[in-house]
């Protein structure tokens, strides 16, 4: 007793004597979570949502929602704060405008937690059987204030923006019924049935997690395409124009619907709509739902199709998650309600192996040819290879990411890391598909893994979680072999380059030669760069402004970095073509290249020391025959 009480002196001791003589010494004031938390309950009624989008020239959504209530006293409101697929807390609460809730008419106040803001108090006056809560959502008008979901001539609807929930029930729990206003004239496309009259859709009841999860794309411009029985292709566009598709184009993805069923075995839904903005003014989406996907891409998609492969890796991508993170999903990701914070410890299978499978999938379609799949595979090796991050920051940490940073742009990604699961994830899977092949003599390959994993009980699109224990499990049925140890040290290894054995092992090495391949090139395009990180460590954007600069590299030693403006190249203005043509001289040249720079308002000159000229990735065939990712790559 003696010893506990004077250790205890001991540590009160050392605690004071941190805080100067005669200075104050606040105590924290304690707080209490007067949240409800949720419970697997069915809630006493269906609450109905009417949404008025007619004011698309100014982007306000209004929204009178009315909430049974089975009795009176304390409630609490929540605005949806953990959304699916953005994995990190990003509902855009500050959009959340006008809110007056009424009962009977008569106002009730309410109060804000002061802990979760996305949370409104509310004490239900005796006698009322509903409560009403109307209010606004003030969309982004321009980029800086967030993704602009509503144009002159389209809208981009998520239900959670436009909707609170009670707290205390599983959001499965809820029966809701949302009835939406469009402009005049316009038609409107999602997952959900609706009874149409005119430009009013009253949907079909569902829960609020289905409701959350099935966004809606609405336009003066729409063309609806049937890709198989049960999955649609809808587009919209800003332009008419744009809608006009071949017979072939139409082909290939449904070829992409009947490739990816055939690989996986089973459908997850009981209907799959893409919902595909053909746009430069409606802000870029990629986003997965179980039943539909939210598309963005650029105008020219159909119309300028044989130009490059262009973002049509997007509809695989985000069409494989309905496989792969709407139906299976992480056991810490998956939550009861939008308040309840994601993990996302497994993210490098929900995320990294649908962007494998969103390469192979393309390629077994005919969406991208097998050559631009192959360039765009070594475009990625090389990044991630030429990246020094992994010294310190392992893979598994960048699964943290999404709330770390929520896509915020950095100075210096190649160090700092950002959301390297996906594609460094898509790495990983290349090796274990290779590891498959070799170690079973062709027999088996990652197709065997996922229709064990993901082809499962067809139909049916609840969610079916999983740990990594369950990944390497079924990786033993396929193949025996120590999966745990395998995943363990490719997700937390500091391994010097990227791992890409298993692109080796399937037929295919890393080279560099000084011709970018034509994807490389569409991409510089569409990016409006020049990108030279394996041509001194740097890519410069419009305006001859420093856009990304490689730790490490030549640049980053000529002190280059983002938003420093090239001036002149060895006493010339800077153009593209004298930038590439300086730092092809540069190799047989006796001394650096010169470039006057610009950061802020101070000039300086700097000597970018770069000698192996211009330097483009692409693979490289491996012996003769068909290989593993021939294989692969070839259609079912």
């Amino acid at each position: 007793m003696y010893r506990i009480a004077f250790a205890a002196l001991l540590l009160a001791s050392a605690a004071t004597a941190q805080v100067p003589a005669g200075n104050t010494a606040p105590q924290p004031v304690p707080f209490v979570d007067t949240i409800p938390v949720a419970a697997d309950t069915p809630y006493p009624g269906t609450i109905t949502l009417d949404v008025d989008a007619t004011d698309n020239a100014r982007g306000i959504f209004r929204v009178k929602e009315t909430i049974p209530v089975a009795k009176a006293g304390r409630m609490t409101l929540l605005y949806p704060k953990w959304l699916p697929g953005a994995h990190s807390p990003r509902g855009e609460i500050e959009k959340l405008a006008g809110l007056i809730i009424t009962a009977s008419g008569k106002r009730i106040d309410w109060t804000r937690d002061p802990i979760d803001v996305f949370a409104f108090h509310i004490d239900v006056p005796e006698g009322a059987k509903t409560i009403e809560a109307n209010f606004q959502f003030i969309s982004a008008t321009k980029a800086d204030q967030g993704r602009i979901v509503a144009t002159p001539a389209m809208i981009s609807l998520q239900p959670n923006s436009v909707s609170l929930y009670p707290a205390g029930y599983f959001t499965r729990q809820i029966p809701v019924q949302m009835t939406v206003h469009y402009p005049a004239g316009w038609t409107a496309a999602g997952a959900l049935k609706a009874k149409v009259a005119g430009s009013t859709y009253a949907y079909e009841q569902t829960n609020y997690e289905i409701l959350v999860d099935s966004p809606i794309l609405a336009g003066r411009y729409g063309k609806t395409w049937d890709l198989s029985p049960r999955v649609k292709l809808a587009t919209y566009a800003d332009d008419p124009a744009e809608l006009v598709a071949t017979p072939a184009q139409i082909d290939a993805h449904k070829r992409l619907v009947e490739q990816s069923v055939k690989t996986f075995g089973a459908q997850h839904y009981d209907n799959y709509t893409f919902l595909v903005s053909i746009t430069d003014r409606l802000g870029g989406i990629g986003l997965e739902h179980h039943r539909s996907s939210e598309n963005g891409v650029t105008p020219g998609y159909f119309t300028k199709w044989d130009e490059g492969p262009g973002r049509r890796n997007l509809l695989p991508h985000e069409y494989t998650h309905s496989w792969d993170g709407k139906f299976r999903r992480g056991a810490d990701l998956w939550t009861p309600d939008f308040r309840t914070p994601m993990r996302g410890s497994l993210l490098w299978v929900y995320e990294g192996q649908t962007q494998f499978w969103g390469y192979v999938l393309q390629a077994r379609s005919g969406l991208v040819s097998k050559q631009d799949t192959l360039d765009q595979y070594a475009a990625i090796m090389a990044l991630y290879d030429s990246q020094p991050a992994r010294k310190w920051r392992d893979l598994v940490d960048t699964t943290n990411d999404p709330v770390i940073s929520a896509r915020k742009p950095k100075g210096w990604t190649s160090w700092q890391r950002s959301e390297d699961y996906y594609n460094e994830g898509l790495l990983v899977w290349m090796d274990v598909d290779s590891q498959l092949r070799q170690m079973s003599g062709g027999r088996k390959s990652i197709d065997d893994f996922a229709r064990a994993f993901f082809g499962v009980r067809d139909g049916d699109w609840g969610e079916l979680t999983y740990t990594i224990d369950d990944v390497a499990s079924t990786l033993n049925a396929v193949q025996p072999y120590d999966w745990p140890g395998f995943l363990t040290k490719r997700l937390t290894e500091h391994a010097k380059g990227a791992p890409l054995a298993g692109f080796e092992r399937n037929g295919y090495r890393l080279i560099y030669t000084d011709q970018a391949t034509p994807s490389f090139k569409q991409g510089e395009k569409t990016r409006k760069v020049i990108d030279l990180t394996w041509s001194g460590g740097f890519i410069v954007g419009k305006d001859a402004e420093v856009t990304g600069v490689t730790w490490d590299s030549a640049a980053f030693e000529a002190g280059l970095r983002v938003g420093t403006t090239i001036v002149s190249v060895n006493g010339m203005t800077y153009t593209d073509d004298r930038m590439k043509d300086a730092i092809i001289a540069a190799t047989t040249a006796n001394t650096p290249i010169q470039l006057i720079v610009k950061s802020q308002d101070a000039y300086r000159t700097v000597a970018l020391d770069w000698r192996d000229g211009l330097r483009y990735p692409r693979l490289e065939k491996i012996g003769k025959g068909e290989g593993g990712l021939d294989r692969l790559l070839a259609p079912r």
